[in-house]
């Protein structure tokens, strides 16, 4: 299977730059996963498609603000964005400008709050650079940094929390579980009255989920290692879902590829932690996962690969016409998408197609 059989034409105007003023007033379209039939609603209508018995699994990371804009000694403009913690006061990281960057160079941000030394340069151009302060580090980050937004989005962000889910807790991620952007406290809360479990687990998305696949193959193409976890309280949530008939739906790429990575065979899961570069693609089979919740994503990734393993890449090509023919807003701060047995027919007669 080629990379460009996941290509699609997509309008620059339909790449969302700013989030809605209200979260959850993003358009919903709706896939069916057996029969490819589309729906266009709202997301504040999810709880129309799920049912009771039914669990969300949500990624709880929270993305670091972790883009710092300073000056060299020199009085050069630099840029740093931190990628690993390696330890008392040193990250690996992405500089600007990396040819005046080298081992060395002595950087400053917020009038010399924070200031860094360049160590080494590390092969594939990252570098170790080494912070000095006074206090926390995480607070002086949060007060200094900014959102490291994907490169399609240009505009600067107004405010640091709409690149943050609700339900956000643990630090660590180059970039936003995007899916869960669209939900508000109160639309949380609408689905766990209906009878709908919620249940967390945590990957820290790091920047590769923006690398391009550039091999013609996907199966060529060397997947990013990212860090997760599986709470055993999740763990335990999952399973009695699916002992109950119940439907575990993921909210995100991220959680689904978490529960994926470490469901046993059986699709049963217990309390588990580690790094996962888990590439789902049109032939894996499901282990856990019954329906997603996620966003629009980048022609050729790997992300509108995995939704593809789910629908079928026909259903899913032909919903992103059908998202650009209806002038959807697209990838990280766009509309969102639900997956899965969404047909009405279906749930008003309790039919349910075999798997």
């Amino acid at each position: 299977m080629k990379t460009s059989d996941f290509d699609f034409e997509l309008p620059e105007e339909l790449i969302a730059q700013t989030p809605l003023e209200r979260r959850d007033a993003s358009r919903l379209l709706t896939l069916d996963k057996y029969t490819g039939e589309t729906g266009h609603h709202h997301f504040y209508e999810l709880p129309r498609f799920l049912r009771p018995g039914d669990c969300l699994v949500l990624n709880d990371s929270r993305v670091l603000p972790a883009r710092l804009i300073g000056r060299r000694s020199t009085g050069g403009a630099c840029e740093v964005l931190l990628l690993i913690d390696r330890g008392e006061g040193l990250w690996e990281c992405l500089v600007r400008p990396g040819r005046k960057m080298k081992p060395g160079a002595q950087l400053s941000f917020g009038e010399g709050k924070l200031t860094a030394a360049v160590e080494a340069e590390l092969p594939g151009g990252n570098r170790l650079v080494r912070f000095h302060y006074q206090g926390i580090f995480l607070e002086i980050l949060e007060e200094l940094g900014r959102m490291p937004l994907p490169p399609y989005i240009k505009a600067e962000l107004q405010d640091n929390e709409r690149y943050q889910t609700v339900y956000s807790k643990v630090l660590g991620s180059a970039a936003a579980p995007t899916a869960g952007l669209h939900f508000t406290p109160e639309l949380l809360r609408q689905v766990e009255e209906m009878g709908v479990r919620l249940c967390y687990v945590t990957l820290h998305v790091g920047l590769g989920t923006f690398r391009p696949v550039k091999e013609e193959e996907i199966t060529d193409h060397e997947m990013h290692s990212e860090y997760c976890m599986v709470p055993g309280e999740t763990a335990r949530i999952i399973n009695e879902t699916r002992k109950n008939g119940g439907r575990v739906i993921c909210v995100g790429t991220t959680s689904c590829r978490t529960v994926e990575s470490f469901a046993a065979e059986d699709g049963t899961m217990e309390e588990s932690a580690g790094w996962t570069n888990i590439f789902i693609y049109p032939g894996y089979r499901f282990k856990v996962l019954d329906g997603l919740i996620t966003n629009f994503h980048l022609p050729e990734s790997t992300l509108i690969m995995l939704v593809s393993a789910l629908a079928g890449r026909e259903h899913v090509l032909a919903a992103y016409r059908e998202a650009v023919r209806e002038r959807y807003r697209f990838f990280s701060f766009g509309d969102a998408m639900f997956i899965g047995d969404v047909t009405p027919s279906k749930a008003e007669n309790g039919e349910k197609p075999e798997k």
